[in-house]
């Protein structure tokens, strides 16, 4: 678990590092569609982060609720039911 973590954070590092330079691209070249470019570029660098956050922070929440379901005795009564 601690490995696959890691790769992913890892691709996140160099997409954020990609889109950084992207936007520095697009800001500074003179082309008809670069403008809408640069807003999609920036749109990304803002959005992008959020998601990686927000799925960290659900991943953490259902661990803890699953790992809360295990601790419970009834839990394991269930299961031995089924």
């Amino acid at each position: 678990m601690k490995k696959a973590r890691q790769i992913c954070a890892l691709i996140g590092v160099i997409l954020l590092v990609a889109l950084y330079a992207s936007t520095l691209v697009f800001a500074l070249i003179d082309s008809p569609n670069s403008f809408a470019m640069l807003k999609i570029s920036i749109y990304a660098t803002v959005i992008i982060p959020v998601l990686i956050w927000a799925m960290g922070m659900i991943a953490r929440l259902l661990k803890k609720n699953y790992s809360s379901f295990e601790e419970d005795p009834s839990f394991e009564e269930k299961k031995e039911n089924e």
